[in-house]
């Protein structure tokens, strides 16, 4: 299957400069990892995880309930409108969320399932207690830390997550594909679009992915620090929120890099377009994301003449291309994505597509795709204060002291 992945992108970049670009990739590529995202076998038993599934009665399991955050469940989320049970992502202890899955699953008929490469994130770590003991069905996927030992003493089954960086290690390994295929998901089809899409994106030459990314440096270095996503359909918005995801961390380091972020469209023409149109120019890349076709659709009756019979799809593909269009004429360089289907396989060949532009993007930023050293100052920050009971009021002057020395001249 070649990829019908469609990128238009305004103003176009000429040739001599994507190539100067393209020496840059190859040459840095050289002295960073090694990209082991593109192997799509060996982290993977499918054996194996119909052993572990058959220790619970599936046929019996409506509800999938995730306890994951970051790169534990950003990929399941990309695949999340495709489940065939109901899949209930919980990335905090946000007692609203947990009170809204408690009340509307039921031990019987779910799966918890926690999620933690490193087995010390506080999020999930400070919920698990509240489904064993409502005694919910738990399958862990952890290899070491403190949820590891937690679910080891209550002889919880544990499957194995691979040491590598979780936003990209997720597709090919138990940590998406795990939840995915007890969800009912189609993973296998998933992971035929995701290897289809390391053959045509990750060969180095120019290709979309490669020049998508040569696209986005050449912004950056004039001035643009933030791509801003328009998903326009809802089935987009798990996998946007990867690239928002891949993108912020993967190249924001060394005081380098392009921040992602994101809103729902039509949404956010409602509340953001102004500023893309009419406000600063050049420090933001508008890129809005599409579908061709849904699987499912409706015919909107209207006495609008040209609205009505036409279907609820294409009224907001039509707002996509417009908004598209606007931003050209106001000369807002910008990118539209249009994907054909948000199936498994198309899905797989997105994630690909998204894995391999955000790493020729560090490549050419020079800067380490795989980690994110800097993530820890606010775990260990917060992981002290719980353990030393600290009041609210004495972190703040705390703050307070830290601002006066590290602003001292602001």
């Amino acid at each position: 299957m070649k990829s019908n992945l469609k990128i238009e992108n305004y103003p176009l970049i000429n040739n001599e400069t994507l190539d100067k670009y393209l020496d840059i990739i190859n040459k840095n590529k050289t002295h960073l990892d090694e990209p082991f995202f593109t192997d799509t076998q060996t982290y993977i038993d499918f054996n194996r995880i119909s052993q572990f599934l058959e220790k619970i009665d599936l046929e019996k399991i409506e509800n999938i309930i995730v306890l994951g955050t970051g790169g534990s469940i950003q990929t399941l989320l990309a695949l999340k409108h495709l489940a065939k049970k109901k899949i209930f992502p919980i990335t905090s202890s946000r007692s609203v969320e947990l009170n809204n899955v408690l009340e509307r699953t039921d031990p019987s008929n779910s799966l918890v399932i926690p999620i933690s490469r490193g087995g010390e994130t506080l999020d999930i770590n400070s919920t698990i207690g509240l489904f064993i003991e409502k005694g919910y069905n738990l399958i862990g996927l952890s290899s070491q830390g403190t949820m590891f030992d937690i679910l080891k003493k209550v002889q919880c089954p544990i499957l194995d997550v691979p040491d590598l960086a979780g936003r990209f290690a997720a597709s090919i390994s138990n940590v998406a594909i795990f939840p995915a295929y007890a969800a009912g998901i189609e993973v296998k089809e998933f992971l035929k679009g995701l290897d289809q899409g390391y053959k045509d994106y990750m060969d180095y030459q120019l290709n979309d992915a490669s020049q998508l990314a040569c696209y986005l440096y050449h912004f950056y270095g004039n001035g643009v620090k933030v791509i801003f996503s328009m998903p326009y359909f809802s089935s987009l918005e798990g996998v946007v929120g990867l690239f928002v995801q891949e993108l912020s961390e993967s190249t924001g380091k060394d005081n380098k890099g392009l921040m992602g972020a994101y809103q729902s469209a039509p949404l956010c023409q409602h509340s953001v377009l102004e500023y893309l149109l009419g406000g600063t120019k050049g420090a933001v890349l508008p890129t809005l994301w599409i579908v061709e076709e849904e699987s499912i659709d409706l015919k909107l009756p209207s006495m609008i003449e040209y609205i009505n019979n036409k279907s609820a799809h294409t009224i907001v593909k039509y707002q996509a291309h417009a908004t598209f269009q606007a931003l050209i004429e106001q000369k807002v360089p910008s990118i539209l994505i249009s994907l054909p289907l948000s199936d498994e396989r198309n899905i797989g060949n997105l994630v690909a597509f998204i894995q391999s532009v955000v790493y020729y993007l560090c490549l050419l930023l020079n800067v380490n795709w795989a980690n994110n050293p800097k993530v820890i100052i606010g775990k260990r920050i917060c992981n002290t204060a719980l353990r030393e009971n600290r009041s609210f009021k004495d972190l703040k002057e705390e703050r307070k002291k830290i601002a006066s020395n590290k602003f001292e001249n602001f």
